[in-house]
């Protein structure tokens, strides 16, 4: 959604340095989601702590 939002503005603007900024906030979000999803599964398979 974020890259569709990016390559518009930058059809509009010509600006490319916006659709790098937003397709780098894109993958932040991503690896935010990969690390909740990743603590999520993970948090019952630690046996420290119990």
């Amino acid at each position: 959604m974020i890259k569709q939002i990016a390559w518009n503005m930058f059809k509009k603007t010509g600006n490319i340095d916006t659709f790098i900024e937003l397709t780098k906030v894109e993958n932040i979000n991503k690896n935010i989601e990969a690390e909740k999803n990743g603590i999520n599964q993970n948090q019952g398979d630690n046996p420290i702590g119990k």
